[in-house]
């Protein structure tokens, strides 16, 4: 199994820590988070590692080299200019038939091999990685009427929705919608695939998942990883 990580983002949310220090090397712990994502990807099953990188990619490279020392073969692909979440993936060199896509900064207890099975097993084009979120708001939500009478008053309420969790599942075919040097956003690949008739699974897994892209994101991923480190590692002594 083939699993593509995208490692080329300038973190700028996280900045001044990233300016001279790519994100996917922004440690947890002991270790950078993405080594903790190939950790997992290779108790998953995954041998083959893509990384899509771009800002300060020779530090990348430098630390995991050719990933013999996790048991995985990975190779490099740089992009010359950003081409956003999904037109990197048109670098990719042949693809396996069914890729999994992740962003290289989050922190999750996902199965990532049922996540590939799910793929599978529903005959989709996309698969995505979905979490439920909820979020208070601190305002009164005022609903009016066409008229501008008052409809509904509703204090402080809390919004409950769906989220990516920046991992995919694509099928092959799904590199072909993207054009050469196009940027193109992961999004808008996904609507690409729909409105040319291909399915798109949204699957929700049960696991914990954190994005580390912000400052108050980091601090909590390093209290969840500190609190106990075997949750998110495989074998950790």
């Amino acid at each position: 199994m083939q699993a593509v990580i995208l490692a080329g983002g300038r973190g700028i949310r996280l900045r001044p820590f990233t300016m001279s220090f790519p994100k996917p090397l922004m440690p947890i712990g002991d270790r950078p988070i993405l080594e903790i994502v190939i950790c997992q990807l290779a108790a998953a099953g995954f041998q083959k590692i893509t990384m899509l990188t771009g800002h300060l990619a020779e530090l990348i490279q430098a630390y995991f080299g050719t990933g013999e020392r996790w048991g995985v073969t990975i190779e490099y692909v740089r992009e010359e200019r950003p081409l956003n979440t999904a037109g990197a993936l048109k670098l990719v060199p042949n693809p396996a038939e069914n890729l999994l896509v992740m962003n290289g900064d989050i922190l999750t207890t996902l199965d990532y091999r049922a996540l590939y099975t799910s793929h599978v097993e529903h005959a989709a084009q996309a698969t995505i990685a979905t979490v439920r979120r909820q979020h208070q708001v601190d305002f009164g939500v005022i609903e009016a009427d066409e008229h501008g009478f008052l409809a509904g008053y509703r204090e402080k309420p809390t919004l409950h929705y769906i989220v990516s969790m920046g991992v995919y599942m694509l099928s092959r075919s799904c590199q072909g919608l993207i054009g050469d040097g196009e940027s193109l956003g992961m999004p808008d690949l996904l609507l690409r695939v729909l409105d040319r008739g291909g399915r798109v699974y949204c699957a929700s897994p049960p696991c914990y998942w954190l994005d580390i892209g912000r400052v108050d994101d980091y601090e909590e991923a390093q209290r969840q990883f500190e609190a106990d480190p075997s949750r998110f590692l495989p074998n950790h002594d």
